[in-house]
Formats: C-alpha cells, sequence, structure tokens
C-alpha cells in the first residue's frame, strides 16, 4: 500500500504545504542555489600565468582562427543559459525578472546534480520578444545551449521558432518541450498498466498554454489520430466554429482548433472530461479547478495527470476516490511525479555531447520513450510510471538515445558511437554527483536548518 493511502486528508494536505515552508528558511540560509567553482588545478600561483595572461593568448588565437575550437578551449560545450522575463513563473504569473531568479537558480541546481551541465540563470528586465530575441543572441558566444523558461504565451511560441531558426545552438522550452516529453513517457506506461494503445484511445488537455499545445504537437507526432484529440482554454473546448479564436494572434491554438473536435463539441471541463481515457491539466492552480463528479464520467481504467503548480488542479486521493485509477502531479511528495526534471538534464546532456544544431521534437520524442524503458525496466504499476529524481540511470540512457538521434538526424557536429555516448554522460554526470558530496562531507556546503 502506498503512502498516500496510509495518511490521512490532513497529514496529505500538511505534508504537501512542507516544502513551501522548508522554502523559506533553506534559501536565505544559502542565500543562493549555485556558484562559480574553479574545474582546474592551481598547484601555484605560477598557473595563473597559463589560466590567464600571457598563456590564455594562444587558445584565444586558436579560436579566432578555427572557431570552432572554442568547444575544445572553453566551458562553452557544457554550458546552457537559463532565461526568463519572469513573465510566467510556476503558477505565480507575471512576477518579473527578480522574482524569478529563485526557480532559474533551481533550474540551474537540477541541470548540473542531475546532467552534469553547468547552468546559469539569465533573468531579463525586457517583455517585448524582439528584445528577448536580440539578448539571446547577444549573449549566445558563451554558450552551447539555450534553456528557455516561464516565458508567457503566446510570446514563447513566437521567440523559440525565431531562435531555433536563426541560432546554431540547441534552443529549448523546457515548459513546451520538456513537460511533452514527460508527459509523454507517462501516458506511454500509463496505457501499459491499463492494457490500452496510444494509438487508440480518447485524450483530453485541459489548458492551452505552452506545455499542452506542445503536447498536442508530440502526442499527434507520436501517433495519437488527431480525431482522438480535444483540447480546452478557459472559454471552451477548441473546435473550427470557435469565432473568438484568433488566427494572427493565437496561431498555435487556433492551428488546433482546426485538426481537433471534428465534431465540432461546444462546452468547458466536464464536456472535455466526459468519456475520455487520458486527461491531462495544465491550466489553474486547484486544488478544485476540476471538481470529482465529472472524473466519475471518464472512461473506465481512466488516466489523469493534474500539473498545476504549486497545488494540482484537484488533489490525487479524490481523483482516486472518483474512480480515477491512475493520478499523477507535478509535485514529488505525491506518486507518479510527472516532472520535468527527468527530462531537460539527460536531454541536454545528449545535445550538448554530440553539439548538436536544435533540439527537435523527434528527439524529445526519443527522450520520452527512453525515460518509459528505464521505468518499465524496474516494475511499472499503478504509483510508478517514470523514473524519480534519484535513478541515474534515466538521465544517461536518455543523453545516450537523444545523441543518437541527433545524429540520425544529421544536426549533431560530433558522431560517437552509442558506447561512447554513454561513457561520457556516466563521467559528466558522476562527476558532478560526487563534487557536491564531496562539498557535503567536508562541511563546505553545511547542512540545512531543519524544519517541521
Amino acid at each position: 500500500m502506498s503512502e498516500e493511502k496510509k495518511l490521512t486528508k490532513e497529514e496529505l494536505i500538511k505534508k504537501a504545504k512542507l516544502p513551501a515552508k522548508k522554502a523559506m528558511e533553506w534559501h536565505p540560509f544559502y542565500r543562493g542555489k549555485i556558484e562559480v567553482s574553479p574545474k582546474v588545478q592551481v598547484s601555484s600561483f605560477d598557473d595563473f600565468g597559463v589560466w590567464y595572461t600571457p598563456g590564455v593568448a594562444k587558445p584565444c588565437q586558436d579560436i579566432h582562427k578555427n572557431p570552432l575550437t572554442v568547444y575544445k578551449h572553453t566551458n562553452k560545450w557544457n554550458n546552457v543559459a537559463v532565461v526568463s522575463d519572469g513573465s510566467r513563473v510556476l503558477g505565480l504569473g507575471d512576477i518579473g525578472p527578480e522574482a524569478s531568479m529563485p526557480v532559474m537558480e533551481g533550474k540551474g541546481l537540477l541541470f548540473k546534480y542531475l546532467g552534469g551541465v553547468d547552468a546559469f540563470p539569465i533573468c531579463l528586465d525586457a517583455h517585448d520578444p524582439e528584445d528577448i530575441i536580440q539578448a539571446v543572441k547577444w549573449i549566445a558566444p558563451s554558450f552551447g545551449g539555450i534553456n528557455l523558461e516561464d516565458i508567457s504565451k503566446p510570446k514563447c511560441f513566437y521567440i523559440l521558432d525565431r531562435l531555433r531558426e536563426e541560432m546554431d545552438i540547441p534552443v529549448w522550452h523546457d515548459d513546451q518541450q520538456g513537460t511533452a516529453a514527460i508527459t509523454l513517457a507517462a501516458i506511454i506506461n500509463g496505457l501499459k498498466v491499463v492494457g490500452k494503445e496510444l494509438d487508440n484511445v480518447e485524450i483530453g488537455l485541459i489548458g492551452a498554454g505552452a506545455a499542452n499545445l506542445c503536447l498536442a504537437r508530440t502526442l499527434l507526432k507520436a501517433g495519437v489520430p488527431e480525431k482522438n484529440l480535444t483540447l480546452c482554454d478557459s472559454t471552451g473546448l477548441l473546435h473550427a466554429g470557435r469565432e473568438d479564436l484568433d488566427k494572427e494572434k493565437s496561431p498555435v491554438k487556433w492551428e488546433f482548433a482546426q485538426k481537433t473536435n471534428k465534431g465540432k463539441i461546444d462546452g468547458g471541463l466536464p464536456e472535455l472530461i466526459e468519456e475520455k481515457d487520458v486527461v491531462v491539466a495544465a491550466s489553474k492552480p486547484g486544488p478544485d479547478t476540476i471538481k470529482k463528479e465529472w472524473l466519475k464520467k471518464m472512461n473506465s481504467d481512466g488516466i489523469l495527470f493534474t500539473e498545476a503548480n504549486p497545488i494540482p488542479e484537484i488533489w490525487p486521493w479524490e481523483a482516486k476516490e472518483a474512480g480515477v485509477r491512475i493520478v499523477g502531479t507535478g509535485r514529488s511528495d505525491f506518486p507518479n511525479q510527472v516532472n520535468n526534471s527527468i527530462g531537460f538534464p539527460g536531454i541536454f546532456r545528449g545535445t550538448l555531447d554530440v553539439r548538436a544544431k536544435t533540439i527537435t521534437d523527434e528527439m524529445h520524442i526519443e527522450a520520452a520513450y527512453a525515460i518509459a524503458e528505464v521505468a518499465e525496466k524496474q516494475g511499472i504499476h499503478e504509483d510508478y510510471l517514470v523514473p524519480t529524481m534519484d535513478n541515474t540511470e534515466v538521465y544517461i540512457h536518455q543523453a545516450v538515445q537523444v545523441g543518437l538521434k541527433a545524429i540520425e538526424q544529421g544536426i549533431a557536429r560530433v558522431e560517437l558511437s552509442e558506447e561512447k555516448l554513454k561513457e561520457k554522460a556516466e563521467e559528466v554526470i558522476l562527476r558532478s554527483r560526487k563534487h557536491t558530496k564531496t562539498l557535503m562531507d567536508t562541511g563546505l556546503i553545511k547542512p540545512a536548518p531543519k524544519v517541521e
């Protein structure tokens, strides 16, 4: 029996509130989550003549003559910028660049510990899409990849499309592609548990923001028929008869309104949920955005993912009481966490290791299947669909599969064998884990204060 079933509702609610309580103690205690640390030996002060002037002039000249040697002489090969304007942070909305810093630092910590990637928060005091695009282009020489984060729609679509088209390093919007990858992985294994097939289930998506619009595109590419997919925004179900949808202002949403819900069914959340096998919510934080009575009308062996942060659209135990068989959330303190952190560190690891020029939809779909495979090997069940963050193998396996897919698609600058990709990913990821543990064991990272 899972811990979720053993605890009372009051205990579950208290447990759900504990991370926020700890956050207000731990953040000021450490005053930030990441810092710059040397990776070279400094055995004497003479070494600075090598790492800096006069010796550094030689690698500078080499890069000037052969620009791609920047990946050999500098950390560009492993640097990722986590870029945000703070316009849509978690479930908090437009709170600005300074207030988004704790999230972006947290992203940097996850990148480093889970994927061995050196990621830096770049919080921009800019909201105009053209300004953000230009700022990213200006900083690009220092980075091997760009992770766009918590940027509001619809500009997030435009910014991603422009930067992917105009830059020669991978640009990724984790709220779109990352969420799509881990959600697809959870759907794949959830359907295996209940004995259904991806190309023969009815799927409803609650919310038509960045996450679900990318998920919709991903599901279609992964084999879900258009007729089996329905989306709903704050106004109602998307369909071709919706006169309020503007092709110019919301081109992506408009496109899916033409493709899906061929019967032009009207209504809202109750109608979207009815007779669905899978429902994915990425919308307004709950806990009562989704009602129990609506879930009772899902098909048997229903699968529900409620991904709003910090509070899911409905508490998982309430969804179970309504008859839903499998429930996942975006939180680490409940079973089946549909968590981007399972995806982006490994995806970027593989992307950086082959110096891919972009991250394609096929690459993040490949990552989804890699995630699902790792969990399936361990034994999937109703409360375990995707690996947890402590599973090192999931990041290594993704890195290998993503790297191989980039090579197959002809967008990798470096071609490595499957064996070499695995060796490289293991070396970088395990080094990062050991580095953190060493700092903790020696007291350079102090224990966090206890909070109850």
